[in-house]
């Protein structure tokens, strides 16, 4: 049926029609323009120029970023209705994250038609994620704003994505963060450092993260948990993202401690993991990298699996918890199940 659909359009190559057919097999309806489609695929690593301009997909690539924020946000909004915005926010977030539009990119096979130089394959590279977004730019430009709401109504969170695992899968960022100190022998302190009362009459609290006496996170919200897990996230990501903030860190210990140690770089991610997306048919034996990607994800899965109960705290779900520790160990006479049992200990010690 596709072919007597596809042999009606009048392509100069071959190749035009196995791309017209590969798009179709993603997105469930054929382009207008296919310009915009080839467009989407050519990473900037390929270099064309069209009258003195470069010819990739970095400017689809934003305008897809912006239609995906909008569609993914309205289709949020209706489906959780009363949900406050904090929630809706942070559902979204989880669904347009680059590491869940890289495996969406793979589950579709858009990686496979992605143009590059073939020098971007690190486990660093968003390469998919970055082509699904400029598709969706792609048919924006195509057929409008209702086509990319199809799209992702009907293909992406119809049979990829379940948006209700999405939205309440939690991850206990306080604890991940204690387990992190307990391993380095680090001091860390929550420090209320404001509570009070917003208009509607409900308590609200401020929470700062303190490592070794230095100003960390600062998280706001309706009880000590959500103050507290918000600024265990931004500690962590600060941890991650600034290098000379984890050497005061550790400088600050050396101080305290009158030891020299390296600063360990390591830090537990605060990324979640894609496990709400719904695997479809097993990969081709043409796709060795999707493959290691699986074997890399089980590993972790497993790996998870040993520090289950800590996540507990957060989310009542018997699902793992969603972060990938390093494996950093400070005091070799610390047992793993020593410093998980710490931490859970000193996360839970203050919830009420």
């Amino acid at each position: 049926m596709l072919n007597n659909l596809i042999g009606r359009i009048r392509l100069p190559f071959r190749k035009e029609k196995e791309l017209y057919l590969s798009i179709y097999n993603i997105l469930g309806f054929f382009p207008k323009d296919i310009k915009y489609y080839k467009q989407a695929l050519m990473h900037k690593s390929i270099m064309r120029r069209e009258k003195g301009k470069p010819i990739n997909n970095e400017r689809l690539e934003f305008l897809g970023d912006a239609i995906l924020d909008a569609v993914v946000g309205d289709i949020v909004y209706h489906h959780f209705e009363g949900k406050r915005e904090g929630f809706l926010t942070n559902t979204r977030s989880k669904i347009v994250q680059r590491e869940t539009l890289n495996k969406l990119a793979n589950e579709l096979g858009i990686t496979r038609l992605i143009l590059s130089s073939g020098n971007n394959g690190s486990h660093n590279s968003y390469l998919g994620g970055n082509a699904f977004e400029a598709l969706v730019g792609a048919v924006y430009l195509d057929q409008g704003y209702g086509a990319c709401m199809r799209f992702m109504q009907k293909r992406i969170l119809s049979q990829l994505i379940n948006i209700d695992k999405v939205a309440y899968k939690e991850v206990n960022f306080k604890s991940k963060l204690i387990e992190w100190s307990q391993k380095n022998r680090v001091d860390i302190e929550f420090r209320l450092l404001e509570q009070k009362k917003d208009q509607g009459g409900s308590p609200t609290f401020c929470y700062q993260v303190v490592i070794e006496g230095l100003e960390a996170g600062i998280g706001n919200g309706y009880s000590k948990k959500e103050s507290q897990q918000l600024a265990s996230k931004l500690t962590l990501e600060k941890l991650r993202r600034k290098p000379q903030f984890i050497d005061a860190v550790f400088n600050a210990k050396a101080k305290r401690t009158k030891m020299e140690e390296m600063p360990v770089e390591n830090v537990p991610d605060t990324e979640p993991k894609d496990d709400f997306i719904i695997t479809q048919a097993p990969a081709e034996k043409d796709e060795p990298a999707e493959k290691k990607v699986s074997q890399g994800t089980k590993a972790r899965r497993q790996a998870d699996d040993t520090a289950k109960e800590v996540s507990e705290e957060v989310t009542p779900s018997n699902e793992e918890d969603e972060f990938d520790l390093s494996d950093i160990t400070a005091n070799p006479k610390t047992t793993r199940e020593d410093i998980i049992a710490a931490a859970e200990e000193a996360a839970f010690a203050d919830e009420n």
